[in-house]
């Protein structure tokens, strides 16, 4: 079998050393990264901040009580960048930002406080796919070459690989994100949102002793995780259930967050290996919120070293929302001469991943 002729990246070394501020608030995490690239190729974090709002357990987050917490701290957020980067915003090059998907409030927050600074330094804008940004600063924080991607967070389920200046979608969830599956039972259940939902749910079940039977959904390439959900919660009504587990033959909070968890994560795997083996490649690449489950992490090993594979993801400082990605995608679309004018500098809660031309790649 001849082998690939590797194609020549589009990307050309900067002629300087280019800064980006990125500024991130799609969900609850409001977040400020600023990135430089210099002139041998090579990619500094010179800062990246993050604040999230935090609700009561037993409750989520409202797109307009989100909205204000953002608004109310923007400015510290942005500061503490700029301060830890030594930068001012006169050497920033471009500001990006995310223009989707997300909730609408937060997303246009942050757009607002983009747009302000554009106009105030004439600064560049540079809108940003959510989504293409998690990839991107996957791919540079643990140099995986062309990985199949799995992203898993509150508001994403894809199974994406790359081909031709696109991050083409081969599965994804038909109705609800694994985090929103996650982050909804823990409010079931009445666990703390802090530090996240899905992080207690991860620590409670490793004291989980009983696999409960739970409807397995692939259905081809796509998941269904909405009825793994009810069925999770109809537990909590059953008479075995016991919320501080005393007793014999009883199921507990901490089973069905293992079992949950298990369940999901087993469709996870399944779907990404289906992709793994259609386009050839032995990589895998988590990222989003979700792929900081170090039991996600340990199936997906699992399934990539007996295909001679390996996985590769990030910890919770690039895994979860953060400003520096969209400060590392919205820096590769400039340097290939992208900029979003003021007039269409608008967000859109619906951006697919597959819709954004990746110019900087072969």
């Amino acid at each position: 079998m001849p082998g690939r002729v590797r194609k020549r990246s589009p990307l050309k070394l900067p002629e300087r050393p280019y800064i980006a501020l990125g500024l991130e608030g799609s969900a609850n995490k409001l977040g400020a990264g600023i990135i430089r690239h210099d002139k041998d190729g090579s990619t500094t974090v010179m800062s990246n901040v993050r604040h999230t709002y935090i609700t009561p357990p037993g409750e989520g987050f409202l797109p307009r009580d989100t909205a204000q917490h953002h608004r109310d701290w923007a400015l510290t957020v942005i500061n503490d960048a700029l301060k830890k980067a030594a930068v001012s915003l006169h050497e920033i090059d471009c500001i990006c930002y995310t223009k989707g998907p997300g909730m609408g409030a937060p997303l246009v927050s942050v757009a607002l406080v983009a747009r302000t600074l554009s106009l105030l330094y004439k600064k560049p804008l540079v809108g940003v796919n959510h989504c293409v940004g998690h990839i991107e600063m996957g791919r540079q924080i643990t140099g995986a070459q062309n990985p199949v991607v799995l992203y898993v967070s509150g508001g994403n389920t894809q199974v994406i690989a790359y081909s031709q200046q696109c991050y083409r979608i081969f599965g994804e969830t038909l109705d609800i994100a694994v985090g929103n599956c996650l982050d909804r039972f823990a409010r079931v259940i009445d666990l703390s949102n802090d530090p996240s939902p899905g992080y207690n749910i991860e620590q409670e079940a490793k004291k989980g002793k009983r696999l409960l039977p739970l409807p397995y959904a692939t259905k081809g390439m796509d998941v269904s995780l909405s009825g793994i959900l009810t069925s999770t919660e109809a537990y909590t009504t059953d008479k075995r259930f016991r919320p501080n587990g005393d007793g014999e033959d009883i199921i507990t909070p901490q089973d069905l967050c293992f079992s949950l968890q298990e369940t999901v994560f087993a469709m996870l795997v399944e779907i990404t290996e289906r992709a793994m083996a259609h386009i050839g490649s032995k990589e895998v690449l988590i990222v989003g919120g979700v792929g900081c489950n170090e039991r996600l992490q340990e199936m997906m090993g699992i399934m990539a070293k007996e295909r001679g594979g390996q996985v590769f993801a990030t910890d919770e400082r690039f895994c979860i929302d953060n400003g520096i990605m969209i400060a590392q995608a919205g820096l590769l679309s400039f340097r290939m001469g992208f900029q979003t004018p003021l007039s269409k500098s608008t967000c859109t809660q619906r951006f697919r991943t597959d819709e954004v031309h990746v110019a900087w790649r072969a």
